[in-house]
């Protein structure tokens, strides 16, 4: 018995030490330290860390002016839900319900993707379920985490203290992805107009060809390689990003630290169920005003 255990300590040391010499086992190692998932109310799928081309080629859509391509590295893993967060979800953290559309055609209303929701409701939703999970909070408004010192959420502009939000990138609780973070778990490896291919396919995604001016129960259609359902369609999901043109090769990019010239807007992903296949494609970049909602915006979690 005891040559056994020593055996498997030995085993063990081996497999720690590759570890910190090869980043893929480290990546892997550091996933099942920090896997802490299995009673989320959120389902989470992991990401590993790795580099890719941002953006679209020339000639993918002859629309696209902000889709230069450029190589980006995220040198951390993440998780990212592997839903968009559903109403169920949602009334469970924020105790209502905003969305516009509360029947689904499949039958199970509650599974239906959240909608008319804010930026701002969104990182509210977002500390109040770090809370819930006893999770280390991401954002702070005004020197203070916890969303109900942060005031009324604003509904009619954009909010100088809100739009000031600061963010813990090494906190373990749920936020918002970044833009990169959103593209790259999108793509899975892929260079293609869409994470399956180059031409839309209506099994991976709800838009204006299947959707009959709806959205639908999520998980629905077929996922992604990393096991994501609806990154094409269904809603568009909110990004951590103010809006801006990208730059060249970067690495760990979080967008602008404030608004851009092209205003105050924060970046939105994916495609909806309203639009047409090329607004879901995985380089289509998308704006909206953090304080507006619209039965067009939902959106998906990432956690470190």
């Amino acid at each position: 018995m005891k040559k056994k255990l020593m055996l498997i300590f030995m085993i063990a040391l081996v497999i720690l030490i590759i570890g910190c010499e090869n980043p893929w086992m480290k990546d892997l190692l550091d996933k099942m330290v920090k896997d802490k998932n299995k009673e989320s109310l959120i389902s989470m799928v992991w990401i590993s860390a790795g580099t890719f081309i941002m953006g679209s080629p020339v000639g993918e859509d002859p629309l696209a002016s902000d889709e230069d391509q450029h190589q980006v590295t995220l040198t951390r893993g993440f998780y990212m839900s592997k839903y968009q967060v559903t109403q169920e979800q949602y009334q469970a953290v924020m105790v209502s319900n905003p969305s516009n559309f509360t029947t689904s055609p499949e039958g199970n209303s509650n599974k239906l993707p959240v909608e008319t929701v804010s930026w701002y409701d969104v990182i509210v939703f977002c500390n109040k379920l770090s809370i819930e999970e006893r999770l280390n909070l991401v954002y702070t408004i005004s020197g203070t985490t916890n969303p109900d010192g942060w005031g009324p959420i604003p509904t009619v502009a954009n909010d100088a203290t809100w739009d000031a939000v600061t963010v813990n990138w090494d906190a373990n609780g749920y936020r918002l992805p970044t833009e990169a973070e959103w593209e790259y778990a999108c793509r899975g490896g892929t260079t293609t107009a869409y994470s399956y291919g180059n031409t839309a396919n209506p099994d991976y995604m709800w838009y204006n060809v299947n959707s009959n001016s709806s959205t639908h129960e999520v998980g629905k259609k077929l996922p992604n390689v990393w096991g994501l359902y609806d990154m094409h369609g269904n809603v568009f999901e909110w990004c951590w990003d103010w809006y801006d043109d990208y730059g060249g090769s970067v690495t760990d990019p979080k967008g602008p630290g404030t608004s851009s010239a092209y205003g105050a807007v924060r970046v939105v992903r994916g495609g909806c169920w309203d639009n047409d296949a090329r607004n879901a494609r995985s380089a289509f970049r998308a704006i909206n005003l953090p304080w507006y909602r619209d039965d067009y915006f939902g959106f998906r979690l990432v956690r470190q």
